[in-house]
Order: C-alpha cells, then structure tokens, then sequence
C-alpha cells in the first residue's frame, strides 16, 4: 500500500512538473548605482510591473528575475553579464543602457545561445554586421530618433544647424542620424568627453558665436540635467532654440522642468500615445509609483511583454531554442506602441513622433506626442545583417 502511495505521489509530482515547467530565470544588468542609478531604478520598475500584470508568471511558469549593476562601466557590465549566463544560467538575458556595456556584454550572451532582449541602447554594429539571431531590442536602433528629428529640421526650415553629443558609440551614432537626414548646414560639432565632462560652458560660448538657427543635442540622464541648467542660464534660448533627444524625459522634469518647458524631440514613445497596452501600462506605473514613466520603463516593460509572449508559445517548453526564437520574432503581444513587427536584424520597424514637454492637468512636467515624423521606419544598417 506505502509502495503504491509513493508510486502515485511521484506520478503527481511528475504530472505537476509537466504542466508547470520549469522556472523561467531572467538576467536583467542595468546601471543601479552611481548618478545614473535613476535610469536603471525606472528600468526595473517598468519590468516589475510588467511582472505584477503577468501575476509573476510566463507560460504557467514561476519567473525568477535577476538584477545586476554595472556600475555604469562596461567592464563590470561584462562581468556581471557572464556570472548570469554562467553561473545563474538563466534563459534571458535584458536591460543595459548604455551602448559601450552593450557592446563589452553582447558575445557573452548571444555566443552562449542565450537570447538577449536588449531594452534601450541600439548601436549600430548590432543592428547591422554583428547581428545575431540571439538578439532582439524593445527600443530602437541608436540613429532612428535622430532621423525623425532631422526630418523636423528640416520641416521648420533649420538651415544652419550646431551639434553636441558625448563622444562613444551611442553619441556618435545620434549624430549620424541626425546628419544622415538633415539637409541644412552643420555649423559645428562638439563631441564631449564622456562620461567624465559635465561643463559644457565652453561649448556653448562656441555656439553662440557661431550663431546658428538652432541647437540639436543629446544628452542622457545627469549629463542633460548639467546642460539644460548650462543651456539656461547662457541665455541662448532666446536666439538659438534648443532641439533634443534623450536629453529630457520624465526622471529628468522634476528637476529641469521650468527650463524644459515646451522643448521639443522625437521618440517612438510618449506617455499620451493612444493604445489599450500604453494605457494600462502608464495608468498601472502611476498607481504603483506615483509618478509618471520615463521611455526606459516603456521599453523595459515590453522587453518583460515580450520574453511572456515567447514562453506561452511554447508553452512554457523554452528547451527548443528554435521554436523560442521563432516566438520572439513573432512577438505576438500588444507592445506599448501597438503592434511589434521586426525587421530580419529583429530591430522593431515603428513610428516615431514629435513630442513636446508640457504641464499636464495637474500641474506636473510630462510629454505629449504632437505628431508623426516617420512610419513603419526600418533602421538603415539592418540591410548589412544576414539573418
């Protein structure tokens, strides 16, 4: 009777086991510490909703998510990405915002047949000759945002234009874009030092005897604080209008609000953008945190969308590598920007819009999409990809 009892008792574990799968283990590295910490702490919030709407569970498994800092150093970034895929032996890896991480952790993952599902930085080598089929993004390649803005250069009649950027492989991408589409003249180009340089007044006096029609920047996280505060008090604004990407967003308006004030950029993404995911996304990150997200929660949440997509059409089988990658590319879930459709380079093809900082109903800094700059645009490396 005993032998009986632990026969059947092993079957039900067995069956159990079957249906429940094993638990999906996810590597998450984004910068937690130093003055870049906000942008990985808004990371990580926007993959732990996505958690809590999934009730902590993809393809009827239990998930296990596991953050690491990188410290804002690619070296560390590298080191704690191979402690993920080795020793962790998770099935996903996400996150990194920084371009130059990226780039030090890519082979770490993609190499070892773990899938990569990159959350913000999208540099160019990637999307084009070093393209793996381990790899796909929830943001955007590097030069895209950059493109739409200078479409809108172009649109309102900018005909000499100045550029700064910090000087590494994001920085130097955003130019490219900018230029790639721009059609005025580039007046001047000051590649900062990054990320050691936060005074850029010496720059700026470079601008204002060079006298353009406007000013075009990129500049993330405390590095656009520091400028915006420089850009502001040089009382430049009132003869040379400032143009952005990834310079202002909703971790840096408490702060620089007042001199960001109706600052234009061009993004994928705005809090306002019209879909039933958006919605519930944005509504769910205000209850929770009582403020509004950044685009690197938008991203983050749909990297977690994304990887739940893929398991639950394997139902929760992630042995067969092929059939997870083929679920991936399908991504077959309601992005916070509506549908995701990739290109071979598994880069998305997406809309990018004109947003503008406002003051919403209740008096507090955010941006809103104004219109559509670009549609259905495919990055221009993804024709030197070979998948």
């Amino acid at each position: 009777m005993f032998k009986k009892l632990a026969l059947a008792s092993v079957i039900a574990l067995a069956t159990s086991s079957v249906f429940a799968g094993e638990p999906i283990k996810i590597g998450f590295v984004t910068t937690l510490s130093t003055g870049a910490g906000v942008i990985g702490q808004d990371m990580r919030d926007g993959a732990e909703l996505a958690l809590d709407q999934l009730d902590r569970k993809m393809g009827g498994s239990d998930v296990t998510i596991i953050y690491e800092d990188d410290g804002f150093k690619p070296e560390i970034g590298k080191q704690k990405t191979d402690k993920l895929v080795k020793k962790d032996k998770v099935d996903f890896v996400s996150g990194y915002i920084w371009s130059h991480v990226l780039m030090a952790s890519y082979k770490k993952v993609v190499d070892n047949d773990v899938f990569l599902i990159g959350s913000n930085a999208g540099p160019s080598t990637i999307a084009g000759k070093r393209c793996h089929e381990n790899f796909f993004s929830t943001s955007w390649q590097n030069d895209q945002n950059a493109m739409a803005m200078g479409e809108v250069l172009n649109q309102r009649g900018i005909k000499r234009l100045y550029i700064m950027a910090p000087n590494y492989a994001a920085g130097k991408n955003m130019v490219a874009g900018v230029k790639r589409t721009f059609k005025g003249e580039v007046v001047g180009q000051d590649m900062t030092k990054f990320p050691a340089q936060l005074d850029f007044s010496a720059e700026l006096a470079k601008v204002r005897a060079a006298k353009p029609d406007a000013l075009w920047v990129f500049y993330p996280g405390k590095h656009g604080v520091q400028f915006l505060k420089q850009y502001s008090q040089s009382k430049l604004a009132k003869d040379v209008p400032l143009y952005n990407i990834f310079t202002i967003d909703n971790l840096s308006l408490p702060r620089v609000g007042e001199w960001a004030e109706g600052s234009l950029m061009t993004q994928f993404w705005a809090p306002n953008l019209d879909t039933p995911a958006n919605k519930r996304f944005v509504d769910g990150f205000k209850e929770k945190y009582d403020r509004y997200p950044s685009f690197y929660a938008a991203q983050s949440y749909d990297s977690m969308m994304l990887i739940d997509s893929a398991v639950r059409k394997v139902d929760g089988d992630i042995s067969d590598k092929d059939a997870v990658r083929a679920a991936l590319t399908e991504a077959d879930f309601e992005s916070v920007r509506g549908k995701i459709n990739y290109g071979n380079n598994h880069f998305p093809i997406q809309d990018f819009y004109l947003t503008k900082v406002i003051k919403d109903s209740d008096g507090v800094y955010t941006t809103e999409i104004v219109n559509k700059v670009l549609s259905n645009h495919q990055d221009p490396y993804a024709s030197k990809c070979k998948i």
